[in-house]
């Protein structure tokens, strides 16, 4: 669905840029409407062959803290890492959604331009954090959330006229692809 959409600032856009995924750097507006860039982590739990090759858990997050704290595997050397937030293997999507992507999206619907960049090494729960399953629903990732975020504030403007353009990229090897072009190279 793509609406005209009319003010005094350049029309919105909400690119989704996806790479590869632990870090999502995230611009969202503040409470008193500034704006900045969040840098989250999400980490994903092990897989069940990750389990079944009897791998080492070497990734802790202390979310109250922002921090992830990684170990060397074999040993007991951790090095620690800051974010503005972090959140571990237990993480809802829902929450996940509400407290990343949430205010990016109020900001476009007031005219600004927002990204949500997942960013992480392959196998790292991009896909799962930004898509996730079609069913059920309550695992749905930030991008099926984010479009219902926005067309449901669209309907509820009826006087207002939109459009919606969005982008979904991915950049592997150095190259960029449009992941909803017909012609994606």
């Amino acid at each position: 669905r793509s609406h005209a959409f009319e003010r005094t600032r350049p029309p919105n856009t909400l690119s989704t840029c996806f790479a590869m995924a632990a870090a999502a750097a995230a611009a969202a507006a503040d409470k008193k409407g500034g704006e900045c860039v969040k840098v989250v982590i999400r980490c994903r739990p092990m897989s069940s062959q990750e389990k079944i090759d009897n791998r080492e858990q070497i990734v802790e997050c202390d979310v109250k803290e922002g921090v992830a704290r990684i170990r060397r595997p074999g040993t007991t050397d951790f090095k620690d890492f800051t974010f503005d937030a972090v959140y571990d293997e237990n993480t809802i999507q829902g929450n996940f959604y509400e407290h990343t992507g949430y205010a990016i999206v109020e900001s476009v619907m007031d005219g600004y331009n927002g990204t949500i960049f997942a960013y992480g090494q392959t196998g790292t729960g991009k896909t799962h954090t930004m898509v996730g399953p079609p069913e059920p629903e309550d695992m749905h990732g930030v991008i099926p959330r984010t479009f219902a975020h926005i067309f449901r504030n669209v309907e509820m403007s009826p006087n207002k006229k939109f459009l919606v353009r969005a982008s979904y990229l991915e950049i592997y090897n150095e190259e960029i692809r449009d992941l909803l072009s017909k012609n994606p190279k």
